[in-house]
């Protein structure tokens, strides 16, 4: 059905890191993406939801997309994927084409948005047009299928008609419904065929146990090594259930306080020491008290 997915193993969703006046803390996402590099992440993802980047301007974005790629220079081998999905083709084909351009691996791109009841016959003209016009060879997109937030999902008969078409630039999928049952159905449809990276730590062993390559999480900001012990270990035939609890318990935690950029801000700051970074309106920042809440039960979560 295609090539082997290049894109495997343990991707970090980033959070943006953002200055007082809510202007990207570029020196931050530095600091933030070595600090990543080291910790046993393949790669990041900028701009995803968990880095806000529907509510970042283009030339934001793009300043975003710039400073990762120097930061990564000292990292070689580390990947680098774009969150690029807007409800606009001409600015998701300007935003990919910009990533691409910059030598980013992957555009994540979310279907658009807006109008919600887009047959599958209209979201595939949409996703062939970026395909078409801001995927170069070598380079790889994969659709971004979280109905839960964007409303609307990637069905497995678009993904399939996708890779049919563009057997060398449709990568496939990042899955983050949430949902064991698509997971499971997602290995069984494409096999390796397709890459799909899991967006759910309580999944991410079930995932892989299913065909996925990889995920792109949210918590691997703050537990990357979990992460990746996880991936090591299934890659070695010996799956590690304990981690795998951890990660699950340490990810119902974070679940009951959404949305999740101002808990892992607070908590990268707390358990990290990183600044205390902004959040875009109309999310807002944790009450100190309510941090000091969620720090205790994060922590015991993982005991």
């Amino acid at each position: 059905m295609g090539k082997t997915p290049l894109l495997t193993g343990v991707y970090a969703a980033a959070v943006t890191p953002l200055k007082p006046d809510l202007s990207p803390d570029l020196g931050g996402l530095t600091r933030l993406i070595q600090f990543l590099a080291n910790r046993g992440c393949h790669g990041v993802l900028l701009m995803g939801t968990t880095g806000e980047g529907p509510s970042f301007s283009i030339n934001e974005r793009i300043m975003v997309y710039r400073a990762a790629a120097s930061a990564r220079l000292e990292f070689p081998g580390f990947q680098l994927l774009a969150g690029t999905g807007t409800p606009s083709i001409e600015d998701t084909i300007f935003l990919t084409k910009s990533a691409f351009d910059l030598g980013f691996e992957a555009g994540v791109i979310l279907p658009p948005y807006y109008f919600r009841k887009a047959t599958d016959d209209g979201l595939f003209a949409w996703y062939s047009q970026v395909l078409d016009k801001a995927v170069p060879s070598g380079g790889a997109l994969l659709g971004y299928h979280i109905p839960p937030v964007s409303g609307i999902s990637l069905s497995m008969e678009l993904l399939s008609r996708l890779k049919e078409k563009f057997p060398d630039k449709f990568a496939g999928i990042k899955d983050s419904s949430g949902d064991a049952e698509w997971a499971r159905s997602l290995g069984v449809r494409f096999g390796k065929d397709l890459s799909v990276l899991n967006g759910n730590d309580r999944l991410f062993s079930l995932a892989l146990q299913s065909g996925a390559s990889g995920c792109i999480t949210a918590m691997a900001n703050l537990l990357s090594p979990l992460h990746r012990l996880i991936w090591d270990s299934f890659q070695a035939g010996n799956p590690d259930e304990i981690t795998q609890d951890k990660l699950s318990h340490a990810r119902e935690v974070l679940d009951r306080y959404p949305p999740m950029p101002p808990v892992l801000k607070a908590l990268l700051s707390r358990i990290h020491g990183f600044s205390d970074w902004k959040v875009k309106p109309p999310l807002l920042e944790f009450a100190p008290a309510q941090v000091e809440i969620v720090l205790s039960e994060f922590l015991a979560a993982l005991e």
